[in-house]
């Protein structure tokens, strides 16, 4: 079944304001009713079934369409409650950085913050770390990895070993790994970091892989093939290299739901989000489709904030399908959620950069884009 969620388009900014403006108010309403419940009302919360979602054209616009929108993101969000303690609304680790790329991990880790989780890690190559501890002081960075260059063929082994013990010392207390922002193509890293993803499929940990992490897994479907919790997020070469190998053909566009369908279910049913002027999801069973908001504006990094915000969205929806809120699964509300999230803070950026908009101008719009979906 091919259900399409959230489908909006935008003709001028006068609609977008009238359709911002309705999304606003039915996100107030929703937090209205879930004070009620707070204070003993009878509104009590009801099984979000997104199943139940109905079908609509690409084609079609109206305001039932974004308040759908607003229902997904709004029913995985948790409270802010002050019995909470550090680390329930989400402890998110970043496998990635290296000597050339240290942006991607840093815009992945400070977004799925940005966005609501209370701990951020980011393991990365000894190289990196000073540069990445740098930009903010709000995160964890552990710098335990290690690239060919810097090492002996002989002592390959036990720093191979090294590493993955530290990692695997943390493992447990991580809700979701982003394994690739800024990761290289290092042989000896590759390897260390395809261990470190066997022990998180082991604690079912949920993986998002990007980036050089989608070249890593493209070499060694085993890494993720038939793990339910691993999210792919690929771009348009990425998703392309996927096809030849998965499905020994090339992308077929006029076709694109049920080949995204296959590849999914080619891969033993984990969930890949396809990004483009749509972002495509499916995970071999169902398909959905996000095209509201976004940006025309093109510049590096916006994968890696996506990469933080479906980590911080999946962790947050397996809580509420743990507890009986939600139906769907949980990888697909992820990955909805976060596109959703980053076309909306991409939009609110270009309103205000236009064509200087850059990665850090959509990061700073994500907390208050969040507040306008769901008003604290």
């Amino acid at each position: 079944m091919c259900i399409k969620l959230v489908i909006f388009i935008l003709s001028d900014s006068s609609e977008f304001r009238d359709n911002l403006k309705l999304a606003y108010s039915a996100a107030v309403s929703r937090r209205q009713q879930f004070l009620i419940r707070c204070l003993g009302g009878s509104t009590e919360k009801k099984n979000f079934n997104f199943q139940s979602i109905r079908m609509q054209s690409v084609m079609s616009s109206g305001p039932s369409l974004e308040a759908e929108s607003v229902s997904i993101l709004t029913s995985i969000i948790p409270g802010l409650e002050s019995t909470k303690h550090k680390g329930q609304a989400g402890k998110i680790a970043v496998v990635g950085g290296c000597r050339e790329y240290t942006g991607a991990p840093y815009f992945s880790a400070i977004s799925a913050l940005k966005i609501g989780a209370d701990l951020s890690h980011v393991f990365c190559t000894k190289d990196a770390a000073p540069v990445i501890k740098s930009y903010s002081p709000e995160l964890i960075v552990h710098p335990i990895l290690e690239e060919s260059y810097s090492i002996r063929d002989d002592e390959k082994s036990s720093i191979s070993a090294k590493v993955i013990a530290e990692v695997e010392k943390w493992m447990e207390r991580f809700d979701c790994l982003v394994v690739g922002p800024g990761l290289g193509r290092d042989p000896f890293l590759l390897d260390c970091v395809s261990h470190i993803m066997k022990h998180a499929r082991e604690r079912n940990v949920p993986m998002v892989i990007d980036g050089d992490g989608l070249y890593l897994v493209t070499n060694c479907l085993d890494l993720v093939s038939g793990y339910p919790l691993a999210v792919l997020t690929p771009n348009v070469n990425e998703y392309k290299r996927l096809v030849q190998k998965v499905l020994s053909s090339e992308v077929n566009d006029e076709n694109g739901t049920d080949q995204l369908l296959s590849l999914a279910k080619g891969i033993g049913g984990v969930t890949i989000l396809r990004k483009g002027k749509s972002d495509f999801v499916s995970d071999g069973k169902t398909a959905c489709a996000v095209s509201i908001y976004g940006s025309p504006r093109r510049c590096g990094g916006q994968g890696d904030i996506l990469s933080g915000s479906v980590a911080v969205f999946l962790s947050w929806a397996r809580q509420c399908a743990a507890k009986g809120e939600v139906s769907m699964n949980p990888t697909i509300l992820g990955c909805v959620a976060g596109s959703a999230l980053l076309r909306y803070a991409a939009s609110m950026a270009f309103d205000k950069k236009k064509r200087s908009t850059l990665t850090g101008d959509i990061i700073e719009c994500l907390g208050r884009s969040l507040q306008e979906i769901c008003p604290v």
